[in-house]
């Protein structure tokens, strides 16, 4: 239903930089033509987003409980120390009901902190004998979280069950902590001299939690319970993705009569609120020439129009991109402005080259937003717990 394929193509590609702070009505038949984590469990086949949707087949729920002393996946990156201390830290929340979404905040934490290995210090003294795993750089700071004498004792903070204890006792009194985002949560939390360093470990810290406890990272809190692939109408799921819309997808990524179509359109009624799906910075907020160069988006667009009409480009923590186009209204957000998951940022329209109300919707990797960029929405939005469902 648009000329999504090559939003913002024809401007050359956008060279970014690090990115530090971040980092669906009737469905009609719509026409529209048109870094990343590197970190993956062992045997899951490559970049799962870009190659197949293996994490998206893996089991979700009932949550199973973390069994310690098991055998435990491999990980790229990690060792099986590493990786038992992360599962002590996922138990340590379970027992003491932490939703899911503490866990993944808390294993980035952990990740950032000590990468997942019980650190001590100089300042330890050796008579002491602790079990540690290396000495860390600061020289007050011990443990999984490189917590500080207000914490505990020496012991207490080697100790990594007492040590996930306290930062999931301090967590939980943060207000909102499960809508905002990681990085705001961890830094209450730790009070760290790098805030915003927490946000790159989520993507890798939401698969560890996958594999460790049967995709509870897909999972989202509903009256107490922990529902699987159910994030949507501004529900975040545990791996910090949410459906933009609640809606059937009709046109689908690159098919046979449309190879060009970068995204997937979701019908919706005209108004219906478009919510970020992950917490990001805004790339783009504008309206997109149609094929004579004009800015025309007040209007309702048509086929053979040409262009996105009024769209966002939000940019994502791994380098991921989310687009969203054919907006009623010029969007609610501006360049630059950082937005959280769930954020409503514009409602369902059809400007630009479109022959009805709906959202075209993209997923773009390596910080790319080029065709060569894009990845099919469906897979990725599904091993993140925020599918977009099928049509009806």
């Amino acid at each position: 239903m648009s000329d999504i394929g090559n939003a913002g193509t024809r401007r050359g590609p956008l060279r970014l930089g690090v990115v530090a702070a971040v980092l669906t009505g009737m469905l009609l038949l719509l026409c529209c033509t048109g870094g990343t984590a590197a970190f993956f469990l062992t045997g899951l086949g490559g970049d799962d987003a870009e190659n197949g949707d293996a994490m998206a087949r893996m089991e979700c729920g009932p949550v199973r409980a973390v069994n310690i002393a098991g055998k435990l996946p491999r990980f790229a990156q990690y060792g099986d120390t590493q990786v038992r201390n992360a599962a002590i830290i996922i138990k340590v929340g379970q027992d003491m009901g932490v939703p899911s979404r503490g866990w993944v905040v808390a294993l980035a934490t952990a990740m950032q902190e000590s990468a997942l290995r019980n650190l001590a210090n100089s300042g330890v003294p050796a008579s002491l004998a602790l079990p540690h795993e290396g000495v860390g750089a600061d020289h007050d700071s011990l443990g999984l979280f490189q917590q500080r004498p207000g914490w505990g004792t020496v012991a207490e903070r080697l100790n990594p069950a007492y040590a996930a204890r306290k930062f999931y006792e301090k967590l939980v009194k943060v207000e909102s902590w499960q809508q905002r985002p990681l990085t705001v949560v961890a830094q209450r939390v730790q009070v760290s001299a790098y805030p915003d360093a927490y946000a790159k470990h989520e993507e890798v810290a939401s698969r560890i939690v996958d594999a460790l406890a049967r995709g509870a990272a897909r999972t989202v809190e509903i009256n107490g319970k922990a529902v699987c692939n159910a994030a949507e109408r501004g529900q975040i799921a545990a791996s910090g993705w949410t459906a933009p819309i609640p809606g059937g997808v009709g046109s689908g990524f690159r098919t046979a009569s449309r190879p060009s179509h970068n995204g997937v359109d979701i019908g919706a009624a005209k108004g219906t609120e478009i919510r970020a799906a992950a917490t990001g910075r805004v790339l783009v907020s504008t309206c997109d020439e149609d094929r004579r160069g004009r800015q025309d988006c007040n209007v309702d667009g048509f086929p053979g129009k040409g262009g996105c009409g009024w769209f966002v480009d939000l940019l994502h923590a791994g380098g991921y991109i989310t687009r969203y186009c054919h907006m009623v209204v010029q969007p609610f957000v501006k360049k630059d402005q950082i937005v959280t998951a769930g954020q409503v940022i514009g409602k369902v329209g059809s400007s630009g080259n479109s022959s009805g109300p709906h959202l075209h919707f993209e997923v773009h990797l390596r910080n790319d937003r080029n065709a060569s960029g894009a990845v099919n929405p469906v897979p990725f939005m599904r091993e993140r717990g925020a599918p977009l469902r099928a049509a009806e």
